[in-house]
């Protein structure tokens, strides 16, 4: 089910028709692992591997994180496919610890299709960039010799994120990590970028905290990662 839009609007006042802001063009996603699972009548698994912005700190429930979001979406456009998404955040978490559990929390699930949220921790605690983009390409590495599709998720657009020292190391080392790797990019910042060119200001998606998503911001999120994801997955025209 569909996460309602009226639980978005303040006390007293209406729910915007479309909460979320057109989506930017996007490359259509690689993900040839989670395609030959769904047209071969098999259920489509994806994993959401990340931190607190994955996990959903500072939603106002579980429902109102990403990944729900996210399945409940994909459900909704790809209503003859089953798609599941585990939501396997864990907040304060960065590539380090997220390798460290990344053969029971992933790849013993056998997904087809993980999404790794990564890079929010390292670029607040002015993590080494050259460490960082190591950790990624073996993360990265092991996903793709389990046999799973991989999309990187880079950072936000919120203040905290944005007075970091190490922001831009950081975004530039996931980059780089994706083209080399050839894996895809699903990039928050360029997402974010585009809300604020329709007039949505990051803040009315980023939660008192100044660092994490609100329930809006969580929400547009994962459809905006839905849309790309179907739209990716839909055959080309006849």
């Amino acid at each position: 089910m569909a996460v309602p839009l009226l639980a978005l609007a303040p006390p007293g006042r209406a729910a915007p028709s479309n909460p979320c802001p057109p989506d930017p063009a996007w490359p259509k996603l690689v993900m040839p692992h989670l395609r030959a699972a769904l047209q071969g009548d098999r259920e489509g698994l994806i994993v959401a591997l990340g931190s607190s912005s994955t996990e959903g700190v500072a939603a106002s429930g579980s429902a109102r994180a990403y990944p729900a979001v996210l399945q409940a979406e994909l459900s909704a456009e790809l209503p003859h496919w089953h798609v599941a998404v585990l939501n396997r955040g864990v907040g304060g978490q960065d590539a380090p610890e997220e390798l460290a559990r990344m053969e029971a929390d992933v790849v013993a699930v056998r997904p087809q299709l993980v999404i790794w949220q990564v890079g929010a921790n390292a670029a607040l605690h002015h993590a080494n960039v050259g460490l960082f983009r190591i950790e990624l390409l073996d993360g990265v590495q092991r996903l793709k010799q389990a046999g799973i599709d991989v999309i990187l998720m880079d950072n936000q657009r919120t203040p905290r994120i944005l007075a970091s020292a190490g922001e831009d190391g950081i975004e530039r080392a996931l980059a780089q990590a994706a083209s080399e790797a050839g894996v895809n990019l699903f990039s928050r910042s360029r997402l974010m970028d585009a809300w604020a060119s329709e007039g949505a200001s990051p803040a009315v998606f980023t939660a008192s905290d100044m660092l994490h998503h609100n329930d809006r911001g969580y929400l547009c999120l994962g459809r905006a990662l839905a849309h790309s994801i179907a739209a990716s997955l839909a055959p080309p025209p006849a």
